[in-house]
Parts: C-alpha cells; structure tokens; sequence
C-alpha cells in the first residue's frame, strides 16, 4: 500500500476550513509545503519526514477546490486567482499562530509561496519556488509564448470554454493522468500513486476554482473581490526580498528548465537556482531529497 499522510487536522482560517497534515516537533522552525494542480499533498510524501527528523515543523495543508479543505460560506466566490491561494497562505498561518516559516512550493502551491513572499515578507523566512518567479503578469498574458510552450498550455485552453469546463467536470481524474504523463516524462508513478492524489479532485468546489485560476490568469474571469487590492499590488510585479532557492526539472514538461537569469531581476536575494536532473512538474514527489536540501539550505 501507498503511504498516507496523515491525519489530516481542519481548522477555520479566513474563508476555508483548511484542511492539512502537520509533523516534526512543534518548537521547531516552521516550513509550509504546497502543492499544485493537479496533485494534492502527497506530492510531499517523502519530503516532510525528511524535514520533519532534521528538527522542522511541517505544514502541508490541501489548497483551495482540493481534498478536505472547504469554503466556510456558501456565497464565498469560488476563485482560484492568484492573490486567493496567497492570502489563503497567510490565513493559515494566523489560524495556527505561526509567525514566520519558510515558503515553499511548485506550481500553484510555488505562486502561493511568491505572492505569500513578496506581499508577506515578514511572515516568510525563506522561499523555495519550483520554476522561478512564478507571480502572474495579467496584463500581458494575452502576449504569445514560443510555440512549443503554447502547445503544452493546451489544458488552459481547453478551460476556457464551456466545453472544457464540462470536460473536466466529467473527467477530472483523466485529465489529471494526462497531465501529468506529459509533464513527468520520466516519473514512472503507478496507479495506486495517481489514485491516492486522484481523491482531492472529488472536492465539491475542485472545478469552480480550476476553472476560475485559468480564465483569470488571462483576464478572462472577475476575482473576488475581497482580494481587489492584492490584485494591484501583484500587477506591479513585486521584487520577492527574501531568501531564496529556485529549482526547475530538466524533464519538466510543461515548463522548461532555464539558467534561471529571466527572472534573476525579480528575486534581490536569491541564494541559488539548481536545474534538477530528470525532474519533471511535480518535483518535490519525484525529487524530494534535492527539494528537501533547497528547503534545509534556507534554514542553515
């Protein structure tokens, strides 16, 4: 059998009831693990007990639309906008009373950690961000990527339309294997690995908020409102001031590993940036020692 992680606790935190797993000593220093679509914690399976018996307190909570975690009002907007997944993080904290941990994450777990670094900075004590920085520029996401990057988006624009939005009502889990076959192309994960992961899309608001991350990336779907202000202040492209670590994969399919010079200018304190040998998207679950010592170099 695949391990679980467990047990996973809820607590009210801003406009969820946040559902996460939590392990390490309680004193130690605190370092929030988040995941991206479309994975679930388990993408961190092997990387929290790693952190956990070097003396960290880990956090790994289920994001927005995934698992247990629900929305506390029913009127609440299911949004997965950028600013969303980042105040979430800070909420979180503040439930938990954690007042400073280290950041870290890929896709939209790793825009979380950026928007959490850069909005938060006295909140984060270090960041690991799979991918770079990884705060959207709506305005300009209407500008063409190369072609080859545009052909491996073919999920955002599939969710555009009605028609995507029913597909992915109706084929969540398929969707996800897919995905994730063309994004680690060499991770040789087995069923019961994809249907451990597989079980958080059942949540009742899984596809409002995919569907709503990937229109508003482009401009294409209103936000919450509640979040207005982040938005603009996110629009400005912020320098993210803490310490921190980027890693690609040099499998990702989806995302192609770089030198790290693009964003260098975004990140006034960046320790290091390391390409992963064989890594695809998923990093942390296909790497996790090398995730694990991004995250222990932040706190040494």
């Amino acid at each position: 059998m695949q391990p679980v992680m467990q047990p996973v606790r809820s607590i009210d935190a801003g406009v969820l009831s946040i559902a996460y797993v939590e392990s390490g000593p309680a004193d130690g220093p605190v370092v929030i693990l988040l995941h991206g679509y479309p994975y679930d914690i388990h993408s961190y399976v092997d990387v929290a007990p790693r952190l956990a018996a070097q003396g960290c307190r880990v956090v790994v909570p289920y994001v927005r639309g995934y698992g247990p975690t629900r929305f506390r009002d029913p009127s609440t907007p299911r949004s997965g906008q950028q600013a969303a997944v980042g105040a979430d993080l800070i909420a979180l904290m503040d439930a938990l009373a954690i007042p400073r941990a280290v950041f870290a994450g890929y896709d939209w777990g790793g825009r979380a950690a950026c928007v959490g670094a850069a909005l938060w900075p006295e909140r984060c004590a270090g960041l690991v961000s799979v991918n770079g920085y990884l705060i959207q520029n709506i305005a300009r996401a209407m500008e063409p990527a190369p072609v080859p990057r545009e052909f491996a988006f073919w999920y955002q624009w599939y969710f555009q339309t009605e028609r995507g939005r029913a597909g992915l009502a109706a084929n969540r889990a398929e969707i996800a294997r897919l995905l994730w076959q063309q994004w680690s192309p060499n991770w040789r994960f087995d069923d019961a690995t994809f249907a451990r992961a597989a079980a958080a899309f059942d949540n009742p608001d899984h596809v409002a908020v995919v569907i709503n991350s990937y229109r508003h990336r482009f401009g294409l779907a209103e936000g919450d409102p509640r979040y207005q202000d982040l938005e603009r202040r996110l629009a400005a492209q912020p320098v993210i001031n803490v310490p921190t670590v980027t890693l690609d994969g040099d499998g990702d399919g989806v995302i192609p590993a770089t030198d790290g010079q693009a964003h260098a200018a975004k990140f006034s304190n960046r320790i290091a940036h390391r390409v992963i040998p064989r890594a695809g998207h998923n990093l942390p679950q296909e790497e996790p020692e090398a995730f694990a010592a991004a995250v222990m170099e932040l706190l040494r």
